[in-house]
């Protein structure tokens, strides 16, 4: 929002409320919508309470007053409508912004998503077509943006890909490949996503990320001996290319093969974060004799360690339990961030070692420190909460949270972790006053408006908030899979569940989360789809088995 003296804007403020409150307005009757700023305020108001309808066309008013060189006001018009889903006016303001930026990518990627929307399938198709052929390697990651989000169904998805597969415009470019093939696997398209593979073994043969993509299709479908088969394919690559080690990695430890993963790590050069990450694999896989090892060779190799080496030995010592040796290695950091880190992990430390009134205590000389930045003083703060939260001293987490919040009173980390744990106790009054302290500092937090109107939807019958404040975050990011994941839930509240299951499938495509596939579960289930939702129900347990909203949806549904 503009910026203006605090009298002029309560002035301008005063008289949009006193329009909006009156009604809606034709346009041209209302001389503030022919004025650029105000009707700009007015849109941002609308915005603010959630009515996107409304925003949407203030901002339309807002364009048209601003001249033919002004593209952006149609742009955030035209986005604010199809997030609305208001085509009809998305439409107006998409004719404006064509004719203000006609060769903006940005724009012909909302011309495609609109068409889809309307189910235009025909001209979608040109536009994704000249989309791709655009010399901008950008054009093609647009229209798979469109394809992945555009659509209201993930067959349709699947069904635009098919087509554009079979007319060969998939550009030949390797990257271009294998970004169609992860995600006609991300649609659950999977027989589409092997005829992609197919296409690029085809094309470029010998390419081991073509390997990487196999992998993780089988696993995906289930087939963990034919990932793992996969992966090997990959050979002595690999070991040469740092991006592939990385890769190959992430699949391993995404098969939890957390062994294999570091033995993939372990190839050729090596540096603090292949070293950290090697020791947090073998942490994971309980391998305490190999991270032995790895832990001798660092100090073996360090005869006068700098300080990150020195925190890195710390971690390595604390995986291993010899939190004496960790403790000794965190004393040694010399000053600056790393001393601070090293700080930090010694009062865990001193925790896990049930040393708690010591760990407290230096938290507490942390939280006081004037010569260190004010970051780390709050981080302090932070880790006493969690670690009281562990202990379930309830009443030290809560005392925590208020003497931080003493010394920074709208600190909104400080607020948003006191607000889970308020939820955490089902306290939501709480937690919703703490969340709404941080939307009077920062009204667009978009973490705050989320985490508000996803509680409100989730555990109270305030729908009507909660999609107000989830619109918000939605204009912010529309992109964000867990902000479309808790629009997808407010819509299942409030009965509509079709359209629910519309937008948490999209977040699925985006995010392969435990949360967004026991909510597509609930929401199948309930629309009678017992065995499709049992499916999700099978992929949360896979992804985390603790979850809460899969706990409390298996509660629910008996499943």
């Amino acid at each position: 929002m503009p910026v203006f003296p605090n009298p002029v804007r309560r002035i301008a403020l005063s008289c949009l409320l006193l329009t909006l409150s009156a009604g809606p307005v034709l346009a041209g009757a209302d001389p503030l919508r022919e004025d650029v700023l105000g009707a700009t305020m007015a849109g941002e108001f609308a915005l603010q309470a959630g009515r996107l309808d409304e925003a949407a066309a203030w901002y339309l008013d807002a364009a048209r007053a601003a001249g033919d060189d002004e593209a952006g006001l149609a742009e955030r018009a035209t986005r604010i409508a199809l997030l609305g889903n208001d085509d009809a006016l998305a439409a107006r303001a998409l004719s404006l912004w064509s004719a203000r930026a006609p060769g903006s990518l940005a724009m012909r990627a909302a011309e495609a998503t609109l068409a889809l929307r309307q189910g235009r399938e025909r001209a979608a198709l040109r536009r994704l077509r000249t989309l791709i052929a655009d010399p901008d390697p950008a054009g093609w990651r647009h229209a798979l943006s469109v394809i992945a989000t555009g659509p209201r169904d993930p067959e349709t998805s699947g069904r635009i890909m098919r087509r554009l597969l079979d007319a060969g415009a998939v550009p030949d470019d390797l990257q271009a490949w294998l970004a169609f093939g992860d995600l006609a696997q991300r649609l659950e398209q999977g027989e589409l996503a092997r005829q992609v593979v197919e296409q690029i073994v085809a094309r470029f043969p010998g390419e081991p990320r073509i390997a990487l993509l196999r992998a993780s299709l089988l696993r995906e479908s289930g087939d963990l001996d034919g990932a793992r088969a996969a992966l090997e394919e990959v050979g002595d690559a690999g070991r040469i290319v740092p991006e592939l080690r990385l890769a190959m990695a992430a699949e391993y430890d995404a098969l939890g093969d957390f062994a294999a993963a570091e033995q993939v790590l372990a190839r050729g050069p090596q540096d603090r974060r292949s070293y950290a990450l090697r020791a947090s694999l073998l942490a994971r896989a309980d391998d305490k004799e190999t991270l032995a090892a790895l832990y001798d060779e660092l100090r073996r190799d360090a005869a006068d360690p700098e300080p990150q080496q020195r925190l890195l030995l710390g971690q390595v010592a604390e995986f291993l339990d010899r939190h004496a040796e960790a403790l000794e290695w965190y004393g040694s950091v010399p000053g600056g961030e790393p001393r601070l880190q090293a700080r930090l992990r010694a009062a865990n430390v001193l925790h896990e070692l049930d040393r708690r009134e010591e760990a407290f205590a230096a938290l507490q000389r942390l939280q006081v420190d004037g010569s260190i930045d004010e970051e780390a003083r709050r981080a302090a703060y932070l880790l006493e909460g969690e670690l009281r939260a562990k202990d379930k001293d309830f009443d030290a987490e809560n005392d925590a949270y208020a003497r931080g919040l003493a010394d920074w009173p709208d600190e909104p980390s400080l607020l948003y972790a006191r607000a889970l744990m308020w939820e955490r106790r089902d306290d939501i009054a709480r937690a919703e006053a703490d969340l709404r302290r941080i939307l009077v500092a920062e009204p667009e937090n978009v973490a705050a408006l989320n985490a508000l109107g996803y509680t409100l939807a989730d555990r109270t019958e305030r729908y009507g908030e909660a999609l107000e404040l989830i619109d918000r975050a939605r204009v912010a990011e529309p992109g964000n899979a867990a902000i479309i994941d808790s629009y997808g839930w407010v819509l299942y509240r409030l009965g509509r569940l079709d359209e629910a299951l519309v937008e948490l499938r999209r977040a699925y495509t985006l995010q392969k989360d435990a949360e967004i596939a026991a909510h597509i579960a609930e929401v199948l289930w309930m629309l009678g789809r017992r065995d499709e939702a049992r499916r999700y129900f099978d992929d949360a347990r896979r992804l985390d088995p603790e979850n809460r909203s899969l706990q409390r949806a298996l509660e629910k549904t008996g499943a």
